[in-house]
């Protein structure tokens, strides 16, 4: 695969000069025009120690305005990443649209450094790489445009280069130890790196591999690598904004009548569950110094708690947190409400917003309506396309998983009610003058959708009621029982996570 790369390509002063003259001026240009643009660029360099990796991440910051790029590089994970899934610390670096994100020592870096070192199977890099693929296909998805840099040099230029750099006393603290190491098992690293790249050398991701021998060259292919990628992209973008606009976003459909009047998941609940007096108070009681022992043990284990609430307008979503929260030490627990996403928010994935709130080892994060808006309200109002809602049920399944994964205790609670008693209880909020606030327009247009957010509920927790994170269906007709089931369920998910921890 390398052997491409180690023909000793070459360009004199004078060519490169000829080509920047008018290079520059069009990577200035496609910067201006991204600024506007829907989408981020995504720039990951990796490869040979010595390549031109560094050197790769300067030129463009040189060649470009470096106010609309951000640079990441990484080292080992820090305690605060440790504490989180691995992913974690990528999605937080993520560029937003309009902008470009230059990556070193990013996602491909561990995997290859098992893999040279020899700690970690074939199989088990495989299932890394694999991890990379659905991150970089879900980025890829929602518009961003992912350019790959395969940095090589032969072994014996890579030696030139490092003997080079020992000898410049303004270059010799970029070359330590392990560059040495890592160049006596070069065949170890560029078989890694071979396998890599075959795996994960995708349509929307494709690597580009570039020789590193020569300055001037490397430079040239980078540059023109990322002009016409760019340049392509807009032009792709702009169609497809075209596209949709035609289209414009319809509203979902119902089922027509011999598939809407089939039994579905919500309605197989009993309703009539109810739990009264004193019964419930004993229940109340015993379930928050339940979840308050167990928290105190998460917290000394490091055991985290997500909690995912979602459900009908008037369900008692918010009553049910607020007396779950009351068991909780305010110190180790977070509410996040979910609303339409701010200007920040939409320049970003639509998971970006919940991966940056995931809370440090040992705390609880709850998640007051949550990443589900795009398979629901999302879904059932338009303001998405059925492309981008269908394809959440894989994404939504995937970010689950890894915070599973990570040993993350993982509960998701959707509050279901009648539309009669919706109704009850929109009427009683008008009446009570300190409840008037909970009741909008929006709340009664969402009514008058009931069959399409029920079809919507029905297909989400089809599709992403998983073995690791399964959906709790609460009947909430009853607010009693829909707060004692929630608390006793949240105890329960926990003292499963402590034991798995302690496993």
């Amino acid at each position: 695969m390398f052997e491409a790369a180690e023909l000793g390509r070459k360009i004199s002063r004078a060519d490169f000069d000829a080509l920047a003259a008018s290079l520059r001026n069009e990577l200035l240009d496609l910067q201006f025009a991204l600024r506007t643009a829907d989408f981020p660029v995504i720039i990951v360099f990796a490869g040979v120690d010595g390549a031109g990796k560094n050197e790769g991440v300067n030129l463009l910051n040189e060649w470009m305005d470096p106010r609309w790029i951000v640079t990441n590089a990484y080292g080992p994970p820090s305690e605060e990443e440790r504490e989180r899934p691995p992913f974690w610390r990528y999605w937080r670096d993520l560029p937003p649209k309009g902008k470009f994100g230059l990556f070193l020592s990013s996602w491909y870096h561990l995997p290859l450094m098992e893999r040279a070192y020899e700690t970690r199977t074939l199989a088990e890099m495989d299932e890394r790489l694999e991890r990379i693929i659905h991150f970089e296909k879900t980025l890829a998805d929602e518009g961003a445009l992912i350019i790959k840099f395969w940095m090589h040099l032969s072994q014996k230029a890579q030696k030139r280069r490092l003997e080079k750099l020992e000898a410049d006393p303004l270059t010799r603290w970029q070359v330590g130890p392990q560059d040495w190491d890592h160049w006596r098992i070069y065949d170890k690293f560029t078989a890694a790196g071979e396998h890599i790249i075959q795996r994960t050398s995708r349509s929307h991701a494709p690597w580009t591999i570039v020789e590193g021998q020569d300055s001037r060259y490397r430079s040239a292919m980078v540059l023109t690598t990322v002009r016409d990628a760019v340049a392509r992209h807009l032009e792709t973008r702009a169609v497809a904004r075209k596209v949709e606009a035609e289209l414009k976003r319809p509203p979902a459909a119902a089922l027509p009548p011999p598939l809407a009047n089939q039994p579905s998941i919500l309605s197989s609940l009993d309703m009539t569950t109810a739990v009264v007096g004193e019964a419930y108070t004993q229940a109340l009681q015993e379930q928050r110094a339940r979840l308050a022992r167990l928290q105190q043990k998460a917290r000394e284990k490091g055991v985290s708690t997500v909690l995912v609430f979602e459900g009908w307008d008037a369900a008692g979503k918010g009553g049910a947190i607020r007396r779950l929260a009351a068991a909780l030490n305010a110190r180790d627990r977070q509410i996040i409400p979910i609303a339409a996403p701010t200007e920040e928010e939409r320049a970003q994935h639509y998971l970006w917003r919940f991966w940056r709130h995931l809370s440090r080892a040992g705390r609880t994060t709850v998640f007051d309506r949550s990443w589900y808006g795009r398979v629901l309200v999302e879904r059932v109002e338009g303001f998405c396309v059925e492309e981008a809602w269908t394809r959440a049920f894989t994404e939504i399944n995937d970010f689950e998983e890894q915070l599973a994964e990570h040993g993350i205790v993982l509960a998701k609670f959707w509050l279901h009610i009648t539309p009669d008693e919706q109704l009850r209880r929109f009427q009683a909020r008008q009446t009570v003058e300190y409840k008037k606030w909970k009741l909008t327009d929006e709340d009664w247009r969402n009514r008058e959708k009931w069959p399409l957010y029920e079809q919507a509920v029905n297909d989400m927790v089809e599709k992403t009621s998983t073995r690791l994170a399964p959906w709790t269906l609460v009947e909430a007709n009853d607010k009693n029982h829909a707060r004692v089931k929630i608390l006793t369920t949240t105890c329960d998910a926990l003292q499963a996570g402590l034991k798995r921890r302690k496993k």
